[in-house]
């Protein structure tokens, strides 16, 4: 099934090192140190077979990316099975790549030689943690700063808020029949737009929007592990100050109300947990400024469906900009994508060259680390 082949992961790595940007060339200096490493271990003559196990079809460049890192490696087997397959074959893996997958106490049981189950990226919302963690496994996601994830997912908030503000359905209505002029878009420039959720994710879109003349607001649980949770997981660098001089004004939890009545746009970033699912409800919009335009880049569940479907039908929602939906994949004949001001893209905004082939690289090495028996790198292990 698996073929050896004369592609190396050092050339793999090399091919995707020149994806990255010089200050993040300059962080994976150990890329040629790890790539002889590795070229080592594929020396290996034990007749042990690491497996690896990426659960249902969907995000595919993240097992194909894996396996491509992974050619010439034949003791490390990666294997992509459906949904409804993965508790009948788990108990044949060491590791697991969950995706989207539920992966709860009863599929854990069955889960006889795993050794850790990881997310291609950093929800693991999906993973019962502690069911895990009775089992002995370990349960790991990846930092999102340093594999260009977060970078990629603030782009895609921009591109969800300018594709809202200059009409993106009523554009291409207009080129069908051949309209010019029309129809009459929105600057970005002058808005205030809160960020709720200062994580990676956040503080990369702070950093694009800066250019704009924008006034932003962000709320973030505690401002004093900002610094440390960033460096962490490698955020961008800011000159002249600190990751919070992004920020023309910050609060807290108690304040998303408040900032929500303030914003001409707000940004969900916050991680999906008990406390946030349906933060954003009926008391949320209704607070918002009228036509206000909503962006959910983070998890569908931060968003109360029912209270967005009304504030459409109302016009107090002006536009609603999301990757993430309620349920995945989503109904494309749900009503609220009948909307004009609506659009929704395919939980898309990490999916990049960049940030896949990263974490196809996070991915390979963890397994070639577990083969050979030597320490993880390159995971954030939550448990």
């Amino acid at each position: 099934m698996y073929r050896k082949t004369t592609f190396s992961a050092l050339t793999w790595l090399c091919k995707t090192k020149a994806l990255l940007t010089s200050k993040q060339q300059q962080q994976q200096h150990c890329f040629s140190s790890l790539g002889a490493k590795v070229q080592k271990m594929g020396d290996n003559s034990s007749s042990h077979v690491t497996r690896v196990l990426f659960c249902g079809p969907h995000f595919p460049a993240s097992h194909n990316y894996t396996r491509e890192y992974l050619q010439g490696y034949p003791f490390v087997q990666v294997d992509d099975v459906p949904l409804e397959s993965v508790p009948a074959v788990i108990g044949d893996y060491e590791i697991c790549v969950v995706k989207n997958f539920r992966m709860n106490s009863d599929v854990l049981s069955r889960a006889k030689s795993m050794k850790l189950i990881m997310q291609f990226g950093v929800g693991l919302e999906g993973v019962d943690i502690n069911a895990a963690t009775k089992h002995g496994i370990k349960v790991a996601r990846i930092p999102g700063g340093a594999t260009g994830n977060a970078a990629s997912c603030a782009e895609m908030a921009i591109y969800l808020i300018l594709g809202l503000l200059r009409k993106q359905h009523q554009l291409k209505i207009s080129v069908e029949q051949k309209k010019l002029g029309e129809p009459i878009g929105d600057n970005l420039q002058g808005k205030t737009v809160f960020i709720m959720g200062y994580g990676n994710i956040g503080i990369h879109l702070a950093k694009r929007l800066r250019p704009f003349d924008v006034k932003i607001l962000a709320t973030k649980r505690s401002w004093g592990r900002l610094a440390q949770d960033s460096s962490k997981s490698e955020a961008p660098s800011v000159e002249n100050g600190s990751y919070n001089d992004l920020v023309d004004e910050r609060g807290n939890h108690a304040d998303i109300l408040k900032f929500a009545s303030r914003a001409d746009i707000v940004v969900c970033c916050l991680a999906m947990n008990n406390e946030t699912a349906g933060i954003v409800n009926n008391d949320f919009i209704s607070v918002m400024r009228k036509g206000a335009i909503l962006i959910n880049i983070a998890r569908g569940g931060l968003l109360d469906y029912d209270a967005v479907l009304t504030h459409l039908k109302s016009g107090q929602l002006g536009g609603l900009g999301i990757d993430v939906a309620w349920t995945e994949p989503f109904d494309p004949d749900d009503a609220i994508l009948k909307f004009p001001d609506v659009i929704i893209t395919p939980h898309v905004a990490g999916v990049t060259e960049l940030s896949y082939r990263y974490m196809a690289k996070v991915v390979g090495d963890v397994a070639l680390q577990l083969h050979a028996g030597e320490p993880f790198t390159g995971i954030e292990i939550v448990n």
